[in-house]
């Protein structure tokens, strides 16, 4: 069964949205990819809107079970990610989660 860390995500106030676009997509993967044992990773940037949503974007990692991810981020490849998220990320909740596929239902008959 895998696990994932569902994180979401507010911008710091003080950097643009380009700024913390290009550090979420463009700098932070690096960061993320040297976890022991992510499987999965995928970032989902609010899109803009009139109104302002309560998250900047949500990220999912997946790990192979809950073990991995409390491996993971008691490692030194976490410390220098939190130090990282430090530069464009005000504040993060998080929570670990499974999936499950809900398929549409077979509305032919």
């Amino acid at each position: 069964m895998s696990v994932k860390v569902v994180a979401l995500i507010k911008a710091r106030p003080d950097i643009s949205r380009e700024q913390f676009l290009h550090k979420w997509q463009s700098e932070h993967p690096a960061f993320v990819w040297r976890l022991p044992e992510v499987e999965r990773y995928f970032q989902s940037p609010a899109i803009e809107h009139h109104s302002t949503w309560p998250y900047d974007g949500l990220a999912e990692l997946y790990f192979p079970s809950v073990g991995a991810v409390a491996r993971a981020f008691a490692s030194p490849e976490a410390d220098a990610l939190r130090e990282h998220e430090e530069d464009f990320i005000e504040s993060l909740s998080w929570f670990l989660s499974t999936e499950t596929a809900v398929h549409r239902p077979d509305t032919s008959s």
